[in-house]
């Protein structure tokens, strides 16, 4: 199959187009910057340099590609820089759509997230609504995402990967990164909290987000939660998280966090085939450099 891979070198990109090639696929890989290309090249696919909000340079490079399918693993976090990645998820997907349809594709695999669902007790399956709170930033972050799904929806087979927490290589959650920098109150920028608190959350290696993205390109359409096996409190997760980069842990905070921040179930995705190679993150923190 001919695949064509929007954010080609991110954290998951720099995973999957290996595995692409490994599974036989032809690969093409874009990247907007020339560094990245390079890295494409590197890693044996064919890449071309576009930045996704250029909707005439996506158009051309997805046609010149002529793919059987487009893979986003797009975004627009390297700065913690919440607004512009909401308008990567609106603008950079309604290009990438336009171009896919202009170019005949069909099928569409599409970088989504597992923490915007709407509150409630128990951790969420995708038969559970995305949040329609109106407070702010929630709203903005979470309109971003339904407006990614509902774009990517219009070509034939669109199947969206709910990714939970993203940690390994690469990642704000890997050694040396923003997290550990945080946790040894360093200043660092990210998009999360470092609370060891009652909030829920579910975490997924890059790995086994890659491996989600290779396994989807057989898959029906629909949302499908791509995280580990165990949703986990704050107070759980973070001092393991800690020890594992070899910083402080943090006290633990009774009670906190929000009513959404409940986690994810992996359950579809496993009827679909789908094994994390990191089935829990008590294993992944400690590997994840691997």
């Amino acid at each position: 199959m001919r695949i064509f891979v929007a954010g080609a070198t991110g954290a998951v990109g720099r995973l999957l187009v290996p595995l692409l090639l490994k599974a036989g696929h032809e690969v093409t890989g874009a990247s907007r910057t020339a560094e990245g290309t390079e890295l494409v090249r590197c890693m044996g696919a064919s890449a071309v340099r576009a930045d996704v909000l250029d909707a005439d340079a996506v158009r051309r490079a997805v046609a010149d590609a002529a793919p059987d399918a487009v893979i986003h693993q797009l975004t627009d976090l390297a700065g913690a820089d919440g607004r512009a990645n909401i308008r990567l998820r609106r603008e950079g997907t309604r290009n990438l759509v336009d171009a896919a349809r202009a170019a005949g594709v069909r099928r569409i695999v599409a970088q989504s997230v597992a923490w915007a669902y709407a509150p409630g007790g128990t951790p969420a399956d995708e038969s559970v609504p995305l949040d329609d709170s109106p407070e702010a930033p929630r709203a903005s972050m979470v309109g971003g995402i339904r407006a990614l799904e509902e774009t990517v929806a219009e070509l034939g087979t669109a199947v969206v990967l709910r990714y939970g927490i993203l940690y390994g290589p690469g990642t704000w959650y890997a050694p040396g990164g923003a997290v550990a920098a945080a946790l040894r109150g360093e200043p660092a920028a990210f998009l999360g909290g470092i609370e060891a608190n009652d909030a829920v959350s579910s975490f997924v290696h890059v790995a086994d987000a890659a491996s989600a993205a290779v396994a989807a390109l057989d898959w029906p359409s629909g949302p499908v939660n791509v995280v580990d096996d165990e949703p986990a409190r704050g107070r759980e997760w973070l001092p393991v998280l800690a020890g594992a980069l070899g910083v402080p842990a943090p006290e633990p905070v009774p009670g906190g966090g929000e009513p959404w921040e409940r986690g994810a179930l992996n359950s579809r995705a496993r009827e679909l085939g789908w094994t994390p190679e990191y089935p829990t993150w008590r294993e992944g923190f400690a590997g994840q450099g691997i």
